[in-house]
């Protein structure tokens, strides 16, 4: 038993002492005298022997804290600086492959914010094949069956093996084992790790933004000038293809027109290949849940490496859309106007391509709104 449990135990049998001397102030006038007694023998134990001990206590405590808490601290800050300047791109997620951190190299050979990636699965940046391997594998390590490594494919780069090593920590402070993954590219190198921020004041004006927000600017006039210009005896069939194929290619890999309300139709689908096309004009947009959803929400979704492959239903098949055409980023947008829905767009982004961004997220409700309207006032 340590000093500080010998001195818990002492002070409550003193409190319990004290609570039986309040009770016998109710003794006879004769038995006070000894009450009292007892009442000063007891203070002379607390400035006797309890107070002397909590002081050593104290005095203990106030030396040896800092120096251990500075150490913990310095021993802290020493290993995220590790982990963060270690070459190799390194994770920490739990046993549901949900990301912790990440490192400078990670956010820079997966393509991913660290803070974008915090409290998502990781498997959401993988390729769907290897997504139920990962997660089995990072269970096991978890409970505590070993070190595992498997070959997965990051979404972003399907074509290239990276090797995955996943073992088990348990940080200070941790309730759960938190799961290791470093990750190894086969047959390429780490992209060079990006030197932090230095501050709002000497940041470099990012071009690569300003060209996005041009080219987006661009695509708002152009679709402007499609429906400005469309004749309004054309159907709204005519009226939505048109506004697909502006965004097909320059926006969108694939899109995909689907028209009504209470009961959806294919109208449009635009794909890398017209032999995929084909095969996705045959589809029922009911066995579409994002369309479904869409259509009956009325609300935009914009799903970055979606984690179900069903969400847009299979083909002919039974191959999950998502996972077969390997898309990275969609679009799910409701063409609605006045609390009506006229029908639903849907835009795919596949492989390497730049996920959509909030900003492309919020011109595209715009323009869906514009062709909304182009919609109503045709047959």
């Amino acid at each position: 038993m340590t000093q500080t449990d010998e001195f818990g135990e002492e002070l409550a049998d003193f409190v319990r002492r004290v609570a039986e001397l309040k009770a016998a102030r109710s003794a006879s006038g004769g038995d006070l005298p000894t009450v009292l007694d007892a009442a000063i023998f007891e203070l002379d134990h607390v400035a006797d022997r309890l107070w002397p001990w909590y002081e050593r206590l104290s005095a203990t405590g106030s030396s040896r804290a800092p120096s251990g808490e500075r150490v913990d601290r310095q021993e802290q800050q020493l290993l995220r600086t590790v982990f963060q300047r270690f070459p190799q791109p390194v994770a920490l997620v739990d046993r549901e492959t949900v990301v912790r951190r990440l490192n400078f190299a990670a956010t820079a050979f997966t393509g991913v914010r660290a803070g974008y990636a915090t409290g998502r699965p990781l498997t959401g940046f993988l390729a769907h094949a290897d997504r139920a391997a990962f997660r089995s594998q990072a269970a096991a390590v978890a409970r505590g069956e070993g070190d595992r490594g498997l070959t997965v494919h990051l979404q972003q780069r399907p074509s290239v093996p990276v090797h995955a090593t996943l073992t088990a920590v348990h940080p200070r402070g941790e309730p759960r084992t938190t799961v290791l993954v470093v990750l190894q590219p086969g047959g390429s190198t780490v992209p060079a790790t990006p030197a932090p921020a230095e501050g709002a004041a000497g940041r470099v004006p990012d071009l690569t933004e300003a060209t996005r927000h041009a080219v987006l600017m661009e695509l708002l006039d152009t679709m402007t000038t499609t429906l400005l210009t469309t004749q309004a005896r054309l159907s709204r069939t005519t009226v939505l293809e048109r506004a697909a194929r502006v965004l097909h290619g320059r926006f969108a890999d694939w899109v995909i027109a689907d028209t009504g309300a209470a009961r959806l139709s294919r109208t449009t689908v635009l794909a890398p290949s017209e032999k995929e096309a084909a095969a996705l004009s045959a589809q029922d947009p009911a066995g579409c849940p994002l369309v479904v959803e869409a259509a009956r929400g009325g609300s935009t979704a914009l799903q970055i490496r979606p984690e179900d492959p069903y969400a847009f239903g299979h083909d002919e098949n039974g191959t999950p859309v998502l996972a077969r055409a390997n898309v990275t980023s969609l679009l799910c947008v409701p063409l609605r106007v006045e609390g009506a829905v006229r029908g639903v767009l849907t835009l795919f982004r596949c492989g390497p391509r730049l996920a959509f961004s909030m900003a492309e997220a919020q011109a595209m409700d715009t323009m869906s709104r514009h062709i909304a309207l182009a919609m109503t006032g045709t047959p």
